[in-house]
């Protein structure tokens, strides 16, 4: 049975809130390469078929933070996002938890485990980091480090970026907090 990823919004719409944001992640599990956050305001009058022809989504951002760190993501995820330019009823946030008070998002918000395959809003903030993110790691970084290959990998532990560390070890872009078990394995 498929899931309608419009429940949680009509269920907001129908109680009287107009104005909804998606918001999500992507790039937190790869060994190298930024996290990208992504919000998607939706109004009530988005239906599905204006979705798909993007007039649905009234505004979609990205906040690339910085380099390396997952943990300052979160800030970009979780900082409120009226001072993003939005103005929600409240915000739709994929995970199980709001982090701690230096990273909260002060606005009304509901956190939604695997929101990205219950929540449209969520979805579209989804796939807005992951593509965002995608584009960047197989642009900017493949040409600026072109021998780890990221264009096939996107920075993600695959047997081929694994290959690729042991050749040339990391580069600045690399997390080294994810790569703890490949340094033990290479100096054990």
């Amino acid at each position: 049975m498929e899931m309608d990823l419009w429940t949680y919004e009509r269920e907001q719409w129908n109680s009287g809130l107009t104005a909804l944001c998606g918001v999500d992640e992507a790039g937190a599990g790869p060994l190298a390469g930024p996290v990208y956050a992504a919000a998607v305001l939706l109004r009530r009058a988005a239906r599905r078929d204006h979705l798909r022809q993007s007039g649905g989504l009234h505004r979609g951002g990205v906040v690339r933070p910085a380099r390396g760190k997952p943990r300052g993501a979160l800030h970009g995820r979780h900082r409120p996002p009226e001072r993003r330019g939005y103005d929600p009823d409240l915000c739709l946030i994929d995970g199980n938890r709001d982090h701690d008070s230096s990273v909260s998002i002060t606005a009304p918000h509901m956190c939604l485990v695997g929101g990205d395959g219950k929540s449209a809003s969520i979805a579209a903030a989804s796939i807005l980091a992951k593509v965002s993110r995608d584009r960047y790691v197989s642009g900017e970084l493949d040409a600026k480090y072109p021998q780890y290959q990221f264009a096939k990998h996107k920075g993600y532990g695959t047997k081929l970026h694994y290959e690729l560390l042991d050749q040339y070890g990391p580069c600045p872009e690399h997390r080294r907090s994810l790569l703890k078990k490949w340094e033990a394995k290479r100096h054990g």
